[in-house]
């Protein structure tokens, strides 16, 4: 049997007509740049995370350059986020004028560590952005507690995380800006690149708007740049957006079913949620010391696995200059070599889910 990392053909095949009818469309109007499918987009994601604006974006890296923009971030201003992640989050603050603090991550959930984020808090801070990892959201309460006594501004990466909560609230809701990604394998993804941020704040919602769209179509009030969502992409958003909720049902059933096979398995380590949150399982994240040896056995199984992600950033050569080494960040450091990411979609179905189970019960002699 082939089990595949992520299937978007299946997916396709589920809601065909919708997405062909949504493309079909766009075509017709020739609404290729911005035009009513990006407008419907924008106010049924809002509506359906619980913001009052959406801002959509070429992507979701973008969205995150555009909103440390928007709250003036300048040279010299430092920005904490988390170690283990992929590196738009911390590209964007250097991009943005910033100074990137990496801060480790906690040792059950994969997002910042709130202990050592306050100990990183200088009078040179000036933001926050964690980053809800795998799906599951960051400690926010206590975020936003130390945000509010430093008067810190806090933007939550959702690139992973849509439609989890955090004590009954939407991740992206909390904070002064949520960045979201619709990348093509995100639990709500495009047929290429998009993004959006979504935030409470109406002045800086109107900044970013004219920001991302050259300053102002016909009036240039300020120097921008090009961010737009294309139609054809919000379209195809459109069209899924009313599946996510049952696709992300989906994804914890599966998650679940996961955790009750695998718990006690070997060495094997599932998530654990923590208290008050629910877990988007954009990702299905286990460790184990064999994970090389895991992930070969899987392979010659025909069944794919991802490491999300291989190498904490500080580790990386584009963060070399800031000489940190392992003790800095135990926990990024610890994982990086253990994580391993199960095949995890909605249209997996039971028959290869049982297959990838059977698998790891065969390679830990169960």
């Amino acid at each position: 049997m082939k089990v595949p990392f992520v299937d978007l053909g299946a997916q396709y095949a589920a809601i065909k007509a919708e997405i062909d009818n949504a493309i079909f469309g766009v075509i017709a109007e020739c609404s290729f740049i911005r035009g009513p499918h990006v407008d419907d987009f924008e106010s049924s994601f809002a509506g359906l995370i619980g913001s009052p604006r959406c801002i959509s974006t070429a992507n979701g890296t973008d969205s995150l350059y555009i909103a440390m923009r928007a709250l003036g971030v300048k040279p010299g201003d430092e920005v904490i986020t988390t170690a283990h992640s992929w590196i738009s989050t911390s590209e964007t603050i250097s991009q943005a004028g910033g100074k990137v603090i990496f801060c480790d991550t906690d040792v059950e959930t994969f997002t910042l560590d709130p202990d050592m984020l306050e100990s990183l808090i200088s009078p040179r801070t000036v933001g926050i952005i964690p980053v809800h990892l795998y799906g599951h959201p960051a400690n926010m309460p206590r975020i936003m507690s130390m945000a509010e006594r430093g008067g810190l501004w806090v933007i939550e990466d959702c690139a992973q995380s849509h439609l989890a909560t955090i004590e009954g609230r939407c991740t992206g809701t909390i904070g002064n800006f949520g960045s979201f990604s619709f990348y093509p394998g995100k639990n709500l993804g495009a047929y290429g690149d998009a993004g959006c941020l979504v935030t409470a704040d109406a002045k800086l919602a109107e900044w970013c708007t004219l920001f991302a769209r050259h300053g102002g179509k016909g009036d240039h009030v300020i120097e921008g740049i090009n961010s737009r969502l294309d139609g054809m992409q919000a379209a195809i958003l459109n069209a899924k957006l009313p599946h996510l909720r049952s696709w992300t049902a989906k994804r914890q059933e599966i998650a679940s079913r996961y955790s009750v096979a695998l718990r006690g398995l070997g060495d094997i380590r599932v998530p654990t949620v923590a208290n008050g949150c629910m877990h988007a399982y954009h990702l299905y994240v286990v460790r184990t010391q064999r994970r090389d040896e895991l992930r070969a056995f899987l392979k010659h199984r025909g069944i794919d696995t991802i490491v999300n992600y291989p190498k904490a950033l500080p580790f990386y050569p584009a963060y070399s200059h800031l000489r940190h080494s392992p003790g800095d960040f135990p926990n990024a450091y610890a994982n990086q070599s253990v994580i391993l990411s199960l095949p995890m979609f909605p249209e997996l179905t039971m028959e290869q889910q049982e297959y990838i189970i059977d698998s790891m019960r065969a390679f830990f002699g169960c």
